[in-house]
């Protein structure tokens, strides 16, 4: 299955034709960060961190906008050390569209882009309490007809005195992105 037909397979918010999915910009980062603040159990970054996203990382990153507010949000990169793969790093989705694909669209608009093309896996670290992602990221991975496995990648030690769940890594592929979907 291509990357532009994979969001046909599921349901799709039914006023899409409002939503403006684009490059994030610095004015949004407060907005991200708002965003994210009431996607529980999301973890919370800096303002700062979501400016650094917005600019320097806007190309791999997306939000989701109607009437000028920002109602999802997702980041990610390729990874340096193998640019065959494209880093989940968050998906945000109000709670006033959760549940009808807009998550998946972020992801097949950023994986369409110039700046993917040769991406061929996807990763993610996800919390066990984080069942929202885990069904997003499943079913990416069985509308792409791709393998998924996960392993343990953050123990909860490495996160020092930081109440925190262990952070499973999801690597989903290989995959191809066909030629004709790329932006």
């Amino acid at each position: 299955m291509s990357v532009s037909s994979m969001v046909k397979s599921g349901s799709i918010y039914t006023e899409q034709n409002k939503l403006v999915l684009r490059k994030p910009q610095v004015k949004d980062a407060a907005k991200i960060h708002a965003l994210i603040n009431a996607c529980k159990p999301l973890d919370l970054n800096s303002v700062y961190s979501y400016l650094l996203l917005s600019q320097h990382f806007a190309d791999t990153c997306v939000v989701a906008e109607e009437s000028g507010e920002i109602l999802a949000f997702l980041s990610g990169y390729r990874l340096p050390s193998d640019p065959e793969v494209f880093f989940v790093w968050q998906v945000a989705v109000s709670s006033r569209i959760r549940g009808c694909g807009v998550g998946k669209r972020l992801l097949c608009e950023v994986l369409q882009r110039t700046v993917c093309q040769g991406t061929h896996f996807i990763e993610t670290t996800i919390t066990l309490s984080n069942t929202a992602s885990w069904h997003l990221f499943r079913s990416i991975a069985r509308d792409l007809n791709a393998h998924c496995e996960e392993s343990v990648y953050f123990s909860k030690e490495l996160f020092g005195q930081e109440n925190h769940e262990v952070e499973y890594l999801l690597r989903i592929g290989p995959f191809n992105i066909n030629m004709e979907d790329s932006k």
